[in-house]
């Protein structure tokens, strides 16, 4: 948000850019480094370090906005933030490891101001060593083919699980998770050589790609895991890290247009980007998970389960106009589902791509035709330089007004502005857009860390469009599109509609550790800095628990999954005295019955039946715990999710009216009910409305 905080879509993620590692020997109290563990070399800190130790510990002390003591208590946080970010699935360290961490854990405060992180680097040291030995283990495992008729399972769920007391307990954690992968290839029709060589590639790769890392990343690791025990937006980044992410604010790399995380071995999507070629393929959506990546249109497919997450984006990244494959499995299909095979071809994510774009649609009601105007908005966008040397730049705004124009002419009843999947941009364009209903007024206020309150304005008197609003937003909707949904609520001008959304109401500065050292010697990173906090014109913020819409729809995700609430360390949310500002209507008046109507309409739609449907199943298997490691268990299980699938399809189909299908059809019924069907039940929410305002 803001010129300064178009960085604030990173959410986090970088953090998780990292599959960590390390290695290292002990004494009776203390860590002391090895000078060699098997030919692996241990990584040890840069001089450079202490300096950035010290300048960072300063920042984060000083200057962000959560007031906060370094501490023994924050330092506890920290330790369980590193080892967590290490080895979250409590697969590599024994217990006896993390009791000799732990005579540490209310250490780490007094290291800090010491400039010591020799702690960091031995825990990142010794884990290089167990993963080694986990990769040894599963080769070994595999030079037998494995037994699939017993009836054992394997946990996939590992938040719950107790560290591993003996390496006995750890090998046959092991060997249930290697049997686990082997298993999904042999119900996708592979033979046991393929298998055996797929699986020995993969884990000799979690080494390989665990060695490439140097110092720098293990100081990333260590200062991300203190910025992250303060707030999930604030965040280190590394010389070479701070080089990448500036070529991706700046929308030059090439590639799929969808940003990434790791998740239990697993690179899922995380967002996709609004114009990239991810979004326009309708193919791809978040949580979906990335198990193979080929080149070209016929280069053979390269696993990458358990790579680094830079790895897999390299191997996703690529020339414009390439073609790159990727196996999926779909958000919330089991590991026994069949992956579907997407194709796409890079190119650069354009601001043109991303700008505003308006259809209309036609409704029928009680006999009567309305159009609705759709304004969708992937992104809160502006041309910065113009508006600094008074050009006439593009900008959300503007288009928007032309838009609206257009809507008018072809005889707009009702006008809905789509914000599903905006994740933010620039705060002023939020503002200046929110000035297009209303006559003027507050649109949001900013509180910096000095309880400085700066109230952000439509000062233009004018209003473009006062006829009927609706604002449909959902849980990937963030930061300026919260704060316009909010606004337009406050105000009464409009509904909002859809998924409750991200809450993400903070803001950030990027400091640059170069400009801040004397020394020019070497090259520093930079921080990403909490610096203020939203709120909205009524005195409420939006950090945390996001819009919450006036009219709710089923969302697959909920808070705890996805969304600032399921941070752990996320700011709170408090209130601050309300904006002076005057309603345009009280629309609580109307709401239950607009609710009412809405709900005795859904009770009868097969369009939200299905989809309904499709999050219960999808939740389900995000719940699952565990998976049985039975082959005929897996296949029942497989059929029966097939069937299931076929069954309600035509279901569907013939209340629908439409051709049923047969055994091995494909259909895409559901992409076009998750992308369609919120914008016609919307629509149909604002003839009501207009009825009722009547």
């Amino acid at each position: 948000m803001k010129n300064k905080n178009n960085i604030i879509k990173a959410f986090s993620i970088i953090t998780l850019i990292i599959l960590i590692s390390l290695i290292f020997a002990k004494d009776k109290t203390n860590f002391t480094y090895a000078t060699d563990i098997d030919s692996i070399k241990v990584i040890l800190p840069e001089p450079k370090h202490k300096t950035e130790t010290r300048l960072i510990t300063s920042i984060l002390t000083r200057y962000h906005y959560k007031k906060f003591s370094l501490n023994d208590s924050l330092s506890s946080v920290i330790f369980d933030e590193f080892i967590n970010n290490l080895d979250n699935s409590k697969s590599y360290f024994l217990l006896s490891d993390i009791k000799e961490f732990e005579k540490q854990r209310y250490n780490i405060d007094d290291m800090l101001m010491n400039e010591d992180i020799d702690f960091f680097f031995n825990v990142y040291n010794r884990y290089v060593q167990r993963v080694k030995e986990r990769v040894e283990f599963a080769i070994k495992t595999l030079e037998n083919e494995i037994d699939f008729s017993s009836d054992d399972y394997f946990i996939i769920k590992r938040d719950s699980i107790e560290w591993s007391k003996t390496k006995e307990e750890l090998d046959e954690d092991w060997f249930k998770r290697i049997k686990n992968d082997a298993l999904i290839y042999k119900l996708n029709g592979k033979d046991w050589d393929f298998i055996k060589t797929t699986l020995q590639k993969r884990y000799k790769n979690l080494l390989k790609f665990l060695l490439q890392n140097n110092s720098d990343d293990v100081f990333q690791l260590a200062m991300n895991s203190f910025a992250e025990s303060i707030d999930p937006h604030t965040n280190y980044f590394s010389p070479v890290t701070s080089d990448n992410f500036k070529i991706e604010m700046s929308l030059s790399l090439e590639g799929i247009g969808a940003r990434l995380q790791t998740e239990d071995d697993y690179t899922k999507i995380f967002e996709i980007i609004p114009g990239g070629p991810a979004d326009k393929s309708k193919e791809l959506k978040p949580d979906d998970k990335i198990i193979a990546v080929a080149q070209g249109e016929n280069g053979e497919f390269e696993d990458v389960i358990g790579w680094r997450l830079n790895d897999v984006v390299s191997k996703i990244r690529g020339e414009k106009g390439t073609v790159v494959r990727l196996l999926v499995i779909p958000a919330g299909e089991s590991l026994n589902s069949k992956p579907k095979e997407v194709k796409l071809v890079r190119e650069k994510v354009k601001i043109e791509d991303q700008a505003a774009k308006s259809k209309m649609i036609e409704l029928e009601q009680n006999g009567k035709k309305y159009k609705i105007g759709v304004i969708e908005i992937p992104r809160f966008y502006t041309d910065f330089e113009a508006r600094r040397t008074g050009e006439d730049g593009k900008s959300t705004t503007k288009d928007v007004k032309r838009l609206i124009e257009e809507l008018k002419s072809q005889g707009m009843n009702g006008l809905i502005i789509d914000l599903r999947n905006n994740g933010g941009g620039a705060l002023n364009e939020a503002v200046e857009l929110t000035g297009l209903f209303i006559n003027y007024g507050p649109v949001v206020q900013v509180r910096n860390s000095m309880n400085f309150i700066d109230i952000n304005s439509d000062t233009d008197s004018s209003i473009y469009y006062n006829g009927p609003l609706a604002v449909l937003i959902n849980r990937f909707s963030a930061s300026a599109s919260e704060i316009f949904a909010s606004a337009i609520q406050d105000y009464g001008r409009g509904l909002v509609i859809g998924e409750n959304s991200y809450g993400k109401g903070t803001v950030q500065n990027l400091i640059d550790l170069n400009v801040m050292s004397p020394n020019k010697n070497y090259k520093y990173g930079q921080v990403k800095l909490t610096v203020a906090k939203f709120y909205r014109i009524n005195g409420e913020t939006t950090q945390k628990y996001g819009a919450k819409p006036d009219i709710e729809f089923p969302s697959y995700f909920s808070p705890d999954e996805f969304g600032e609430a399921n941070q752990k360390s996320a700011l709170q949310p408090d209130k601050i005295k309300a904006a002076n500002y005057k309603k345009v209507a009280d629309l609580s008046k109307i709401i239950p019955e607009l609710r009412k109507r809405h709900q005795t309409r859904v009770n009868s739609d097969p369009e939200f039946e299905y989809l309904i449907q499709q999050i219960e199943d999808y939740r389900n298997s995000r719940n699952t715990r565990v998976i049985s490691l039975n082959e005929e268990k897996r296949k029942k299980e497989q059929s029966e999710q097939e069937e299931k699938k076929f069954v309600r399809e035509n279901n569907y189909r013939k209340k629908k009216g439409l051709e049923l299908l047969q055994k091995g059809d494909k259909t895409n019924s559901i992409k076009e009910i998750e992308n369609e069907y919120p914008i016609r039940e919307t629509g149909k929410i604002i003839i009501d409305y207009i009825a009722l305002s009547k």
